[in-house]
């Protein structure tokens, strides 16, 4: 029997107009290509390449064998868990918040949608600055609400100055996004320029949706500052993201948290209450004895990144046509490929990031993510969280292939 004609869409233009993850897309055309035999080396996945540290996992096993955990639990989370997340902030941010204003979410992307659904109108417009993580925009868009980008390039390390923020600031201006240590660019902004961009945000009554999941992940002289600690008046209209993903090797386990005012975190909970329920409780008891336990995990982790970013920023600042900023922070490069659009190579004459991002994979098997997944055309990310060798050849085909 014929379906019957209809020229209504069969998928919602809100949904339609969802865009894909595009770091995702590049790991899961890099896996494919290695599962067909191909040596592909792939930078672009935003995941330690280290196991989930043996204490987490031992605390999840013996929560799999509680029954107690076999059953619903209260969707906000885990009191003791939102107990041990107030008490990490105030060990780890250095201000005090109450377990009541915290929402443990399905990982961090849920608490990003989450954190936009409970704030944002249609009609009102979010200051994004950009380079952006790539989820940002599509959370705001599906919030009804508008993304306003404040790009912010090489020159000035990937950073917007409060005079840019200023310039972007309408009378529809709700929120603001930011990210410090940034994905994509490991950019980190200084106590200085954080008590700035905070000190505007609240004369000119606009809300922060801080993303705070890299603050372990700093290098050199870089220090993480916490926007709610440099400006404590923020408190009341700030809403704090984070998870375990990055900090201890967790991506898998899906589980971040949202802090923010109470009128705000209600109103999340009774999304989330509908949304998914709760975090799956043996996730939360892993996470439970991460955020209890000490960052010696952490350290070593760093350790490493370190020394691959050292690599990664060397090795590529020797290719002509490349800029590096050294990132700070989290575990990427963002080179500026400028230089290299319009150059003919092997034959073929990129003009824009995804077209060089496309012809390194081809010709050196090598899948970064372009540019315009985060912004403008014209630059490449990287991520160092993969092996010291194959970081290092990696980058050597890339620099073989670009001359």
């Amino acid at each position: 029997m014929n379906a019957p004609q209809t020229t209504k869409p069969r998928v919602s233009a809100r949904l339609s107009a969802i865009a894909e993850s595009a770091t995702l897309a590049v790991t899961a055309k890099a896996k494919a290509l290695k599962a067909a035999g191909r040596p592909v080396i792939g930078f672009g996945a935003g995941e330690p390449d280290f196991p989930t540290p043996d204490y987490v996992v031992e605390a999840a096993v013996a929560a799999a064998k509680d029954p107690v955990n076999h059953r619903y639990s209260p969707a906000k989370g885990l009191p003791e868990l939102r107990e041990a997340i107030a008490a990490k902030t105030e060990r780890d941010s250095g201000y005090q918040v109450s377990p009541d204003d915290v929402l443990v979410t399905n990982g961090g992307k849920q608490a990003v949608y989450q954190a936009f659904a409970a704030i944002l109108d249609p009609g009102d417009e979010v200051l994004l600055p950009s380079p952006y993580w790539t989820t940002y925009p599509e959370a705001i868009a599906l919030a009804g609400a508008k993304s306003v980008e404040v790009f912010a390039g090489a020159d000035q390390d990937y950073l917007v100055t409060v005079d840019q923020l200023e310039a972007a600031r309408t009378e529809h201006t709700k929120a603001l996004l930011f990210n410090s240590p940034s994905n994509p660019t490991g950019s980190v902004y200084s106590p200085e320029q954080t008590a700035a961009i905070g000190r505007w945000a609240h004369e000119h009554g606009i809300w922060v949706i801080t993303d705070e999941i890299y603050e372990h992940l700093v290098y050199d002289d870089a220090v993480f500052t916490p926007i709610v600690r440099a400006v404590p008046e923020l408190a009341e209209t700030t809403i704090v993201l984070n998870g375990v993903a990055k900090t201890y090797a967790m991506t898998g386990w899906r589980v971040g948290w949202m802090i923010g005012p109470s009128d705000v975190i209600k109103a999340a909970t009774n999304l989330q209450s509908h949304l998914t329920s709760n975090v799956a409780n043996v996730s939360q008891r892993a996470a439970l004895a991460a955020v209890s336990g000490d960052l010696s995990a952490v350290a070593q982790m760093r350790e490493a990144f370190d020394r691959r970013r050292r690599t990664m920023v060397d090795m590529l600042a020797g290719i002509d046509g490349v800029t590096v900023p050294t990132p700070r922070g989290a575990f990427y490069g963002y080179p500026s490929v400028e230089g290299v659009l319009g150059r003919t190579i092997r034959g073929r004459t990129p003009r824009t990031s995804v077209e060089l991002a496309e012809l390194i994979l081809v010709e050196a098997e090598v899948a970064v993510v372009p540019g315009e997944a985060f912004g403008p055309s014209g630059y490449l990310r990287l991520s160092y969280a993969l092996g010291d060798e194959d970081l290092a050849e990696g980058v050597r085909r890339i620099q073989e292939l670009l001359g």
